[in-house]
């Protein structure tokens, strides 16, 4: 049994990335939550792991970093 994957290994590595990722391209929470067309607290939640993305948002999320969901997806589940 998988249980909540909020708090698991793969999520911390991916949030992390993803934090790194938006600050190595200089946006802060609330410029990247414009592109997004959300809250800044929406970005805030994730990076803070009280929430988890979806499919769908990591992907959306990844296109308005310009980065590669792969590169992330790679990094959380093989270390």
């Amino acid at each position: 049994m998988m249980g909540k994957t909020v708090a698991s290994d793969e999520n911390v590595k991916l949030t992390g990335w993803l934090k790194d990722k938006r600050k190595e391209k200089g946006h802060t929470m609330r410029s990247l939550a414009q592109i997004l067309g959300t809250p800044h607290s929406f970005i805030g939640k994730i990076e803070n792991q009280e929430r988890r993305l979806d499919v769908v948002e990591f992907v959306r999320y990844c296109n308005a970093l310009e980065i590669d969901p792969q590169e992330g997806l790679s990094i959380a589940i093989e270390g």
